[in-house]
């Protein structure tokens, strides 16, 4: 997006159009949207441990609540929209057991935690850059926060619903369900959750299986470590949400999302430890993006079937047919509903890769296009379908659906099949941009660069391919990964080589 769009974001307010609802987990129904504060939008969305590089998954959960951020702006609100990075507390598994993940990367890579750090949060920032997506209005980590989150666990404490053990502090889950209900984000009764825990043997500092750490003393190898007036230890995964949502949005805010994986236990802790905190319910709309498979299977490490961003974009994988740019992946993922599983394969792509071109072919043929006294196509019906669209639930596919119906008219009036008026021209060419740019956050791509490089990479792959002829692998290896540092990716397939920026 150019800086002057991005400002027309920020400071042009667009007419409420009909009622915003909002899929609530909390309720498992669709609620009207009615902000805690008029005109004011909190909204907290979970982000990355950042000890590996971002997965398609986790994209897909930014890239929609990047879309959420900017249709509300877009309707006028002023949204204060804080993403964490998780830096310290998350270890290997849910039960408090195992290395914290980011120490574990660390000592593995023989580098320092914060090394660690700043190498995959950079890495994150780049690909979210790609994708176009918007920075947030804040992005606390969470060692920044570690006083916040050891005042949040005295206040537990003091309140009766944590006890300390052995150094460790918990969250007692069993007394929190005496007066609340915990399970109610995931549907979950706590009679099930026990009977479905290993009993706890001798050794263990909890009281139940259910209950989860505010507060981890640390071992001697661990480490990351901070003083606390229980040990030198560190905060619970769960618990840095919970101070850092606090912190910049109040007891109670509006929106909490991420991705259905969180649900349980993560946000289902955050929910108890606000209650046990404060006494009230921090949240009002709890929301949740659903998973993604690769063609038509999970996604897996242990499986192979698993892409990074980077490798879609630059082709460098062996389960897509050729590279994808960012923009096209966007528009890929806003053709499926966040709530729905959205499946990844080449065939897909290249469906969305023509779609996309389309849409994109049209926006640049309105200054063309010849206006007339009157129009003979309803362009106000069409615009609020744009509006009615998003209104439910942030229905991305739907919206698309209808700026196709634009772009069905926009060439039936280059052919001269169909006319529009300068004013209905005018409404028309402000909202189809506004909502392909603004609000669902695609943008043109540019093809200078490609064609000016298309002759002299047919040179170096010829080049290229004579060594690989002549048996000499070592100048073919040398081409390929000097144009790889100059930012080309070489792919070889049975076809031939091909290259992509």
């Amino acid at each position: 997006m150019t800086g002057e769009r991005f400002f027309l974001l920020l400071t042009k307010k667009s007419p409420m159009t009909n009622t915003l609802y909002i899929y609530n987990t909390l309720s498992a129904n669709k609620e009207e949207f009615k902000p805690l504060n008029k005109d004011l939008v909190g909204m907290y969305v979970c982000g990355p441990t950042v000890y590996s590089d971002v997965h398609l998954g986790n994209c897909r959960t930014f890239i929609s609540f990047d879309t959420i951020y900017r249709y509300l702006m877009y309707l006028g609100y002023k949204v204060r929209y804080v993403r964490n990075i998780t830096d310290a507390g998350h270890l290997e598994n849910d039960a408090d057991e195992g290395e914290d993940k980011i120490s574990k990367k660390a000592r593995l890579e023989q580098l320092e935690p914060m090394e660690i750090v700043q190498k995959y949060t950079l890495g994150f920032h780049k690909v979210l850059r790609a994708f176009n997506n918007l920075p947030p209005s804040i992005e606390p980590t969470a060692t920044g926060h570690i006083i916040e989150q050891i005042e949040i666990t005295k206040k537990i404490l003091d309140k009766g619903f944590a006890y300390e053990s052995n150094g460790s502090v918990y969250f007692d889950v069993e007394k929190y369900n005496q007066t609340e209900n915990y399970g109610e984000l995931s549907g979950r009764k706590i009679e099930d959750l026990i009977s479905g825990t290993r009993a706890l043997d001798g050794q263990s500092e909890k009281k139940s299986p259910l209950d989860f750490a505010l507060w981890k003393k640390a071992s001697p190898y661990h480490i990351m470590r901070w003083p606390s007036p229980w040990s030198v230890g560190f905060p619970g995964w769960h618990l840095e949400c919970t101070a850092m949502s606090t912190k910049y949005l109040g007891k109670q805010f509006d929106i909490h999302g991420g991705g259905m994986d969180l649900k349980f236990p993560h946000h289902e802790c955050e929910i108890a430890q606000g209650c046990a905190s404060t006494g009230k319910k921090p949240v009002k709309y709890w929301m949740h993006t659903n998973m993604l498979t690769l063609n038509g299977k999970k996604m897996s490490k242990s499986t192979g079937n698993t892409l990074l961003p980077e490798e879609l974009f630059s082709g460098n994988n062996k389960l897509m047919d050729k590279p994808y740019h960012p923009m096209v992946v966007r528009f890929f993922m806003m053709q499926a509903h966040y709530r729905s599983v959205l499946d990844f394969s080449s065939e897909a792509l290249n469906a969305s890769e023509k779609g996309f071109n389309k849409l994109m072919t049209a926006i640049k043929d309105l200054p063309q296009l010849t206006k007339s006294t009157q129009s003979s196509i309803d362009v106000q019906s069409l615009v609020d379908s744009f509006y009615q669209s998003m209104n439910d639930d942030f229905n991305t596919p739907i919206l698309i659906a209808k700026l196709f119906e634009a772009v069905k008219y926009i060439n039936h009036i280059k052919d001269g099949k169909a006319t529009i008026s300068k004013n209905d021209f005018d409404l028309l060419s402000d909202k189809i941009t506004a909502f392909t740019f603004d609000v669902l956050g695609l943008n043109f791509i540019d093809k200078t660069d490609e064609s000016i490089l298309e002759p002299l990479m047919k040179i170096i792959l010829t080049l290229r391919k004579q060594a690989k002829k002549n048996k000499d692998y070592t100048t073919a290896d040398y081409i390929r990964d000097k144009v790889s540092e100059a930012g080309i990716t070489i792919k070889d397939t049975r076809e031939g080589s091909t290259w992509s920026l």
